[in-house]
């Protein structure tokens, strides 16, 4: 059944009065008005905008719980761990955000770009691996003969260890190719070997022998590192052994180190 509309004829249209007639005017705005309310606008047509505003834009249309979730440290870790498994060129914002499952944008709600990520990453094993480590010590108040044999030992310290070295040869891996990485490198390596002289300083060496013996202990940190796999169980303590007896010996015509 279909409802039909009533129009009134021109004649009955005329019979109604002023009043009645201005106020079915009225009623008739406010419907018209109700409706302009309830009803969704059409959506407008996009402006051109800069990659910059691009990428706000997406990053604004995240959920807030996805924003919260993930801060900072996560991106920087899962771009370490990329940088492990493959190189320094398979770190891009597309693929970590492939696999941390969220959209591209939310990558700028913690960095500037790629480049500033980059940065981050080497702060970060600079702070981890070099910084510390070295507060730690100081902190521990360890004595510095005691101090040279755990340095001695610590590329040995089970999975940590393990998982250091593989950052560190991925970093200097890196540093070859990279300027950026390679002045963090060189500033890592100058700063332990500096804390490492300062061990032997202690003990009583001269500044002389101090230097070169801090050199050589870091060169056989590094080796246990890149040769992990070389020798039993029992090759790597002797080693350990052999190399911490020959850095504490005294030189020839000296006392014996403190």
């Amino acid at each position: 059944m279909v409802r039909r509309c009533y129009q009134p004829d021109p004649d009955e249209r005329l019979r109604v009065c002023p009043r009645e007639w201005a106020l079915t005017l009225v009623h008739a705005g406010l419907r018209y008005h109700r409706r302009m309310l309830t009803t969704t606008p059409g959506k407008p047509r996009p402006r051109k905008a800069s990659a910059a505003l691009q990428r706000k834009s997406e990053a604004g249309a995240k959920p807030a719980s996805e924003r919260s979730q993930l801060g900072p440290a996560d991106w920087i870790v899962a771009a370490t761990e990329l940088l492990i498994d493959k190189s320094i060129d398979a770190v891009r914002v597309d693929v970590l955000a492939k696999l941390l499952q969220v959209t591209r944008g939310s990558f700028y709600w913690h960095f500037v770009d790629r480049d500033d990520l980059l940065k981050r990453i080497l702060v970060s094993w600079q702070e981890a691996q070099t910084e510390q480590i070295i507060a730690r010590y100081r902190k521990q108040g360890v004595e510095a003969q005691d101090l040279i044999v755990e340095l001695v030992e610590l590329p040995f310290h089970g999975r940590a260890a393990m998982k250091g070295a593989s950052v560190e040869l991925a970093v200097r891996a890196w540093a070859r190719r990279d300027e950026m990485a390679r002045m963090i490198v060189d500033e890592v390596d100058a700063k332990r070997l500096a804390y490492i002289e300062e061990c032997f300083l202690s003990c009583g060496f001269d500044a002389k022998s101090a230097r070169s013996r801090a050199f050589t202990l870091y060169c056989y940190m590094q080796s246990e590192s890149l040769f992990r796999n070389q020798g039993s169980t029992a090759d790597k303590a002797e080693r350990r052994r052999f190399v911490a007896q020959m850095l504490l010996a005294p030189e020839p015509g000296k006392a014996p180190a403190r």
